[in-house]
């Protein structure tokens, strides 16, 4: 696509990159054939394709104000459009340079100001996030049905984790809202991680992966928590430490763009490389473990495991679109015996998508029915899920639980 970028367009930081990934794209439209806006809203301008142009034409000069902020809003940021697109536009970081160019030259409403400031603060914060949680449980009952779906009645009960002992070691990111949300989640990938005599390491001043933040447009803070990150991991790194696991595909997705996302910074570019490079979701450390040598123990004679039932597998876009992933949770699951549901339309977003269940709830709550349909065509016991975003999400509609597979995989093999 032939674009050129205004005088005031060029003077920003990335404005290379931006009319680069604008000339790769074509104009084919594949991407809104798999996009969840699109097909919600039928605009479009709530397309990739649409969204494209409308950051050609700010960037090239023409005038650019809240209705374009809200088609920009509206994306998911799912990245289905980068899995479909021929041509390889990496439609994210345009949307990114995009969103935050048009932050600068447009000012939201105070009421949307505030929510966007109020995330920002409350979900990269542990402790905040947690102390929050646990006063909107007891209260539960008394708000809002729209605020009563963001707030689970309970978290999952954690075991302890087992000590530090084999020799083989790793990091693992315990994340901002995992911790409150399913404190059980890590503790559990703790404990399969042992049974391969893998140790995980703790790194206490590694926190919030800085995706949140990054989203939300306040970019400087989620790359500054991507350098604490960083610092808090390196002596780790540097004493031997194979990985750093991440169990919430979100997580993972940010953490493996570090290396790219701090290309220019002299201090951090090479850390950054690296811990990028050492990045794995828990799906790629053991599907590289012998799971085969557990099957026995883990299926009973039907070949299906244990009293787990009928399971539906949801992949998250971050999963699937992002670290292209899809379908390795579903064939670890299997090698292990666990008798899955097919699942129509796995590639559509659920629509949690980090906040924008809470920034876009009516896009958000559509496209969460639509995927529940589909995961509950099969009628399964439980659905599993590699991300905390999604979990809460599905589960804030009461229907079929959800709990990450890791959980699953623990518990059955706690019976060996």
């Amino acid at each position: 696509m032939q674009t050129t970028l205004s005088e005031e367009a060029r003077s920003i930081a990335r404005a290379d990159e931006a009319e680069s990934i604008l000339r790769a794209c074509v104009h084919c439209g594949f991407c809104n054939a798999t996009c969840p806006t699109y097909q919600v809203l039928g605009n479009e301008l709530d397309g990739p394709r649409g969204r494209i142009y409308l950051i050609k034409q700010m960037l090239e000069g023409k005038p650019a104000g809240t209705k374009t902020q809200t088609h920009l809003d509206r994306c998911l940021t799912c990245r289905n459009c980068e899995t479909t697109c021929p041509s390889g536009v990496r439609y994210h970081t345009l949307l990114d340079i995009g969103r935050a160019e048009l932050e600068r030259r447009t000012e939201r409403p105070v009421k949307e100001r505030l929510l966007r400031a109020g995330l920002r603060r409350v979900v990269p914060n542990p402790a905040l996030f947690g102390t929050l949680l646990k006063a909107g449980q007891a209260l539960r009952p008394l708000v809002p049905r729209t605020l009563r779906e963001k707030i689970p009645a309970s978290s999952s009960a954690s075991s302890p984790r087992p000590p530090v002992r084999h020799a083989r070691r790793m990091l693992m990111l315990e994340g901002c809202v995992q911790p409150a949300l399913s404190p059980n989640t890590n503790a559990a990938t703790a404990r399969v991680l042992d049974k391969f005599g893998i140790s995980v390491t703790p790194a206490p001043q590694a926190g919030c992966c800085g995706a949140t933040e990054y989203h939300l447009n306040a970019q400087d803070n989620g790359l500054d928590r991507a350098r604490r990150n960083i610092d808090a991991w390196w002596p780790a790194i540097e004493a031997g430490a194979e990985a750093i696991v991440l169990t919430a595909s979100g997580c993972g997705a940010f953490v493996k763009e570090y290396g790219d996302l701090l290309r220019g910074d002299p201090i951090y570019a090479k850390r950054a490389q690296r811990v990028s490079e050492l990045a794995r979701d828990l799906v790629e450390v053991l599907s590289a473990e012998p799971l085969d040598a557990l099957r026995p123990g883990v299926a009973n004679e039907s070949g299906r495991s244990g009293n787990a039932g009928r399971i539906a597998v949801h992949c998250p876009c971050t999963l699937q679109h992002a670290q292209k992933l899809g379908g390795a949770v579903e064939a670890l699951m299997r090698r292990l015996g666990f008798d899955l549901t097919d699942v129509e339309n796995g590639h559509l977003c659920c629509g949690s998508a980090g906040t924008y269940s809470i920034t876009q709830p009516q896009i958000a709550r559509t496209l969460r029915d639509n995927k529940l349909d589909a995961l509950e065509a099969g009628s399964p016991d439980t659905i599993v899920t590699a991300n905390i975003g999604c979990q809460t999400h599905l589960n804030g509609a009461g229907r079929t639980p959800v709990q990450h597979w890791i959980e699953l995989v623990d518990a059955t093999l706690t019976h060996l």
